[in-house]
C-alpha cells in the first residue's frame, strides 16, 4: 500500500481482515489515499449555522488564486465557532486575483459573478488543513474536507 500511496494511484482494493462468510456484506473494500494541503481561508459562504462553506485560495508570487470551497467537515457546532473566528477578518473587496471563475464545471460548483455576490471576503490571515482526492484541472480540489485551522500568517 505504501508504494501505491507514494504512486498518487487510485484507490487499493483490500479485503476485510475479519470476514465472516456468513455475512452478505462483500469482503472486499477499497481504500482511498487522500492528500492534504495547507491553504489561505480568503472568504466564506453564509449558511443557517454561520458558515455554510469557506473559500480558499494559495498563493502564486504576491497573487491570492482560488482554488476551491470546502464544505464537507464541519458539524453545526464548528461552524459556529469558525463564524466566531472569521468575523473580525471581514473586508469588503475580494481578496483573489482569479475571481470570478468563467464557463460551467461539471457538478456547477462554479464560484461565477452571481455566486459572489452571496460571499464574504475576508483578510486573507487564516489557514486550513483540507483533505482532497486530487487536485482537477484549473487546481480546483476534489472531494475536499476541511480539518482544521493552522493559524495565522504574518
Amino acid at each position: 500500500m505504501d508504494h501505491s500511496y507514494n504512486r498518487g494511484s487510485g484507490p487499493v482494493p483490500g479485503k476485510r481482515s475479519h470476514r465472516n462468510l456468513t455475512q452478505a456484506a462483500p469482503a472486499w473494500v477499497k481504500y482511498r489515499f487522500n492528500k492534504s494541503g495547507e491553504f489561505v481561508i480568503g472568504g466564506f459562504m453564509p449558511g443557517p449555522h454561520g458558515v455554510d462553506s469557506i473559500i480558499l485560495g494559495q498563493y502564486e508570487g504576491k497573487e491570492l488564486m482560488y482554488v476551491g470551497r470546502v464544505r464537507a467537515g464541519f458539524v453545526p457546532a464548528s461552524r459556529r465557532e469558525l463564524h466566531g473566528r472569521l468575523e473580525p477578518l471581514v473586508i469588503e473587496m475580494c481578496p483573489f486575483a482569479n475571481l470570478p471563475e468563467r464557463g460551467k464545471s461539471r457538478w456547477g460548483e462554479t464560484l461565477n459573478a452571481e455566486k459572489i455576490k452571496k460571499c464574504v471576503w475576508l483578510k486573507p490571515k487564516l489557514t486550513a488543513e483540507v483533505e482532497f482526492l486530487e487536485r482537477a484541472e484549473g487546481s480546483g480540489l476534489r472531494h475536499a474536507k476541511f480539518v482544521g485551522l493552522i493559524g495565522h500568517l504574518s
